[in-house]
């Protein structure tokens, strides 16, 4: 018949958001890649074939990644600065290292998390249903 898929339709469970997240898996079967390379999001899942092209995630990531290790940055180098009152380059010293490795570990999966997001609230492709 014209307009349906000669394969029968299957039903994934329900993976969780935060799940999908950390692992940096596809949002709806749980199993397959999320990304092709460092950020690069493949064009569909390799297991459950969910047409992963239409994702955005824009700046999310990197606008959450910058307020959390700001926090986290700004706090310790308070706490260093009030208890040891090093010089300014141990600051450098302590924090750019901390702020680069911090922000490359937290952009795949916040970007994961808002892409799970985004297919958990109908966003992308063809979410649960119910």
């Amino acid at each position: 018949m014209l307009g349906q898929s000669a394969d029968p339709p299957v039903d994934f469970p329900a993976v969780s958001p935060v799940r999908a997240a950390f692992a940096c898996r596809c949002p709806r079967c749980g199993e397959g890649r999320l990304f092709a390379g460092l950020l690069s999001v493949r064009p569909a899942c390799e297991v459950c074939r969910l047409d992963l092209s239409a994702q955005d995630a824009r700046d999310g990531p990197a606008v959450f990644a910058i307020l959390l290790l700001g926090m986290l940055v700004v706090g310790l180098a308070a706490f260093v600065e009030i208890g040891f009152s090093p010089p300014i380059w141990v600051h450098l010293l302590l924090w750019a290292p901390l702020i680069l490795v911090g922000a490359v570990a937290m952009l795949r999966p916040l970007k994961a998390g808002l892409i799970a997001l985004q297919y958990r609230h109908r966003l992308l492709g063809n979410p649960p249903s119910g």
